[in-house]
């Protein structure tokens, strides 16, 4: 049996909370000396602050986090890596090597509390389930369910790849769970577009999450070379097809 004081504080704020996973946000960084004082003051001020993860694991939920995320554990919680053997490490090893995902990221299971590292990152928390697979920008990924699998997928084409400013290998979540995601941004700031049979153009590399149904494609702005020119647009990224894309416009 145990007790603990993580909870809300008058500085420590739950700013989302969704099933067993919960985000606090320090308003204050009161662990500070009289020469950092000045900086801190206006950081806060800049919503530049510190947020952290707490996990309530139990026999329906365990956990698989980003290698080095934890910070402590309480309660009858131990962890395993999700490696099933030497063929499952060499395919895990690739794909983080192309996808700048840890090869090895723990998995976390018993009843007790999971807590992560504190980062100045803004986090949010996703449902894997609503997105027909989750294909997300690299170095994004922090904790999922167990039942969500991570996969690394390839671009459909390499013009998306070379010209989009995606890469030619991103991960993937699929199945049915919560992520919690390390964003550019607060959701606040985010904008969800949802297409049927539809299309989207972004002009930039501002998509973080997008729907493995969609069709990613890189494309002049206009039908000819000298009207893409002339525009000033250049190439933008088209998303096509059915499901949804998340963008950080920053």
């Amino acid at each position: 049996m145990y007790q603990t004081t993580m909870q809300e504080t008058a500085n420590r704020k739950i700013i989302e909370k969704a099933d067993n996973i919960t985000i606090f946000e320090y308003e204050k960084d009161l662990s500070n000396t009289a020469k950092n004082a000045v900086q801190a003051f206006y950081s806060s001020k800049m919503n530049v602050r510190k947020r952290q993860v707490m996990l309530e694991l139990d026999d329906k939920h365990q956990a698989v986090i980003q290698s080095g995320a934890m910070q402590w554990t309480v309660g009858k919680v131990s962890s395993a890596t999700n490696v099933k053997g030497v063929g499952d490490f060499a395919k895990k090893l690739v794909s983080s090597k192309v996808t700048n995902e840890s090869a090895i990221k723990p998995r976390y299971v018993g009843e007790g509390l999971l807590i992560l590292e504190p980062t100045y990152n803004y986090l949010i928390i996703e449902d894997v389930s609503q997105w027909n697979g989750m294909v997300i920008d690299d170095g994004l990924f922090l904790a999922c369910d167990a039942n969500v699998d991570l996969k690394t997928v390839a671009r459909k084409s390499l013009s998306s790849a070379i010209a989009g400013g995606e890469g030619l290998f991103n991960s993937c979540l699929t199945g049915s769970g919560l992520a919690v995601l390390e964003c550019p941004c607060p959701r606040e700031e985010l904008v969800e577009v949802q297409l049927k049979d539809d299309e989207l153009k972004i002009d930039g590399n501002f998509a973080i999450a997008w729907s493995q149904s969609l069709d990613f494609t890189v494309e002049r702005s206009t039908k000819t070379l000298i009207g893409s020119a002339a525009s000033g647009e250049g190439l933008v990224n088209v998303y096509r097809g059915t499901g949804k894309v998340l963008m950080a416009l920053l």
